[in-house]
């Protein structure tokens, strides 16, 4: 015969206490009712010992919450959104509620039907983290009346939070075209960009920060200067080979628009000598701590994860959902030294001569 589940009645009666406390207790609020820690602790062992586990659903359909917050992410295996899943569930847990983070793969219909499950199980807040039709993502959230926020790519349907791309594309230009020197060649002679998605909001204000400096410093932006190739690394790797072969050998200055792009114009560039990479000043927007051990000096930006969510957070905190504002939060330009000390990243100025 199967033994019967422990209830949360039988665990206060056990440990002589009233069920709301064996609940707070379970819940993780204990402190917040400022219920003794020797109390909440003998609830605990005797929760483990009962083999006692919360019903989520149950307790949420009782409440009318859940505790529940999920969010959506492009993907896992980049170190940006890696690092802000990390947050999320730092700062939630923060908060006592429960962080679900589900990855959608950029694809606008299972962003959707991942929220749309996630609905179902009640989560109460919900993050969206760079989804690529984030505006069908509030509709679907709006009919179900739960409170969210964008992070990294904005919607014009919820508040979002997002990195000053503008700005930092300028800082990552003007710092690329500082270090790098002049060739003689006039095909080589200028700056490069290479990667993302012209569509996007992120790679769009990308573009159009690198072009304005491009054009303030040298007069004009050439359209075969910005080749917003795709995301992949394979498609990047391409794309810097073909203008390899085009301006007969690296640009003076080149702008790579992601660290999964970075990855593909690594492999070709391990085809090339290292007298040729020196002649090239090189900046990726995005960053990742293993390109330190390049063999060339590599600028990076490295998007402020703490600020975004935490600003994200801030929101939810204040239950401010209904005011669409776009707030951007400015990232960080570093640089990698070069193979003397490849172990360590040193800040640039905040401005280098960009207003």
């Amino acid at each position: 015969m199967r033994k019967r589940k422990s209830t949360i009645y039988d665990l206060a009666q056990l440990a002589g206490v009233s069920a709301s406390t064996v609940s707070a207790v379970l819940s993780g609020n204990w402190k917040e009712r400022r219920i003794a820690e020797a109390t909440a602790k003998k609830v605990e062992r005797l929760a483990a010992a009962q083999r006692y586990t919360v019903n989520r659903q149950a307790s949420g359909l009782r409440k009318n919450r859940s505790g529940l917050i999920g969010m959506i992410i492009p993907m896992h295996d980049n170190r940006f959104f890696s690092s802000m899943s990390q947050a999320f569930e730092r700062l939630a847990r923060e908060r006592h509620w429960y962080p679900i983070v589900v990855s959608t793969l950029r694809d606008p219909a299972l962003e959707l039907g991942t929220v749309r499950t996630l609905i179902s199980y009640q989560i109460e807040y919900l993050v969206v983290a760079g989804a690529t039709d984030p505006d069908s993502v509030s509709r679907e959230c709006r009919r179900h009346g739960v409170a969210h926020v964008n992070v990294d790519l904005p919607g014009t349907r919820a508040t979002s939070v997002i990195s000053d791309n503008y700005w930092g594309a300028q800082q990552l230009t003007q710092a690329l075209i500082d270090r790098s020197k002049p060739t003689r060649s006039r095909l080589r002679n200028k700056a490069h960009f290479v990667g993302g998605i012209a569509t996007d909001h992120a790679t769009r204000r990308r573009m159009e920060g690198f072009a304005d400096v491009v054009t303030t410093r040298f007069g004009h932006v050439d359209d075969d200067q910005i080749d917003a190739c795709g995301y992949e690394g394979t498609l990047a790797e391409a794309a810097v080979r073909s203008l390899h072969v085009r301006i007969g050998g690296l640009p003076r200055a080149l702008f790579i628009n992601s660290t999964i792009a970075l990855e593909g114009v690594v492999r070709f560039l391990k085809t090339l000598p290292a007298d040729e990479l020196a002649r090239c000043a090189f900046g990726c927007y995005d960053w990742d701590p293993f390109a330190s051990v390049l063999s060339f000096p590599l600028l990076m930006v490295r998007q402020n994860v703490e600020g975004l969510l935490g600003e994200a957070f801030r929101i939810i905190d204040s239950k401010s959902f209904g005011d669409k504002r776009l707030i951007e939060i400015k990232p960080d330009l570093l640089f990698a030294h070069d193979v003397a000390a490849v172990s360590t990243w040193s800040p640039l100025p905040a401005s280098i001569g960009v207003a």
